[in-house]
Parts: structure tokens; C-alpha cells; sequence
């Protein structure tokens, strides 16, 4: 069996730069609280992931504008 590899307390992970600062965090009655709006996670999920269920279909992906 592999042996996990703990991070120090003063580590984070690597993450993309858009995401710094992100934080998730789950309660006690499982509540999701997060750090970032879910559309601006789904935007950049959009932009940054490739659907492994459109690459089989020839199906445009639309962009999204980014509102202000």
C-alpha cells in the first residue's frame, strides 16, 4: 500500500493562479461554503477543462462573456 504524503501545516497545494485563495469548506450538516461564486468556478472550469463527453461529438462549446 502507498503511504499518503502529508503536507506541513505551512504548505498549499499548487494551484492555478485564478484559483488562489480559493477556499472549500464543508459543515457539519454538509453544507458547501466556498470562498468563490459557483459562476466563477463554472467559467473557469469551462474555459480550462475539456469535456471528455463532447470529444466524441462535434458539438460547438460556447463561450462565455465575462460580465463586470
Amino acid at each position: 500500500m502507498k503511504k499518503k504524503r502529508k503536507l506541513k501545516d505551512h504548505q498549499q497545494p499548487q494551484v492555478h493562479e485564478k484559483l488562489k485563495g480559493f477556499e472549500l469548506k464543508i459543515d457539519k450538516l454538509g453544507n458547501i461554503n466556498s470562498s468563490l461564486n459557483i459562476d466563477e468556478i463554472n467559467q473557469f472550469l469551462n474555459e480550462n477543462v475539456k469535456d471528455k463527453k463532447l470529444n466524441d461529438q462535434n458539438i460547438p462549446i460556447k463561450k462565455f462573456k465575462k460580465s463586470s
